[in-house]
């Protein structure tokens, strides 16, 4: 039986987890690749063999616009996509023979990223403002 109340608290946790992952990634990962985007394309690691400015581009579009999006609830699982996919190629590839620690973090952004993608957007988004 679903009260009235659980169903406000599961929004509210979604809510706080989509605001705080997608804000958290957006400030401290994606900002300072945008801002310092040409210093890093030519030295950034290249996971998947697109070359460096491509790997960098497309990281910095999932880890700005798409942790945006995410934040404010638009669009939401289209944009947890990108950020998903990001997470994994960082702790599977990237840092695959690395320890556990070295890794956690990305770990947590993609366990937050597709557990967004598995609730949606819940009830406090734009989502919900502009599609229903």
């Amino acid at each position: 039986m679903l009260f009235k109340s659980d169903e406000i608290n599961i929004d509210l946790g979604i809510l706080v987890v989509r605001a705080s992952a997608g804000g958290m990634m957006l400030w401290q990962h994606g900002w300072p690749k945008l801002m310092n985007f040409t210093d890093r394309m030519d030295n950034f690691a290249d996971p998947i063999g697109l070359g460096s400015t491509i790997s960098l581009a497309l990281i910095t579009l999932a880890e700005t616009l798409c942790a945006l999006l995410v934040a404010l609830g638009l669009w939401t699982r289209f944009t947890t996509l990108p950020l998903i996919i990001g997470m994994a190629v960082i702790a599977f590839v990237v840092k695959g023979g690395d320890g556990f620690g070295e890794k956690e973090l990305a770990l947590v952004y993609l366990a937050a990223f597709l557990g967004v993608f598995l609730t949606g957007s819940g009830r406090f988004s734009l989502d919900r403002l502009t599609f229903q």
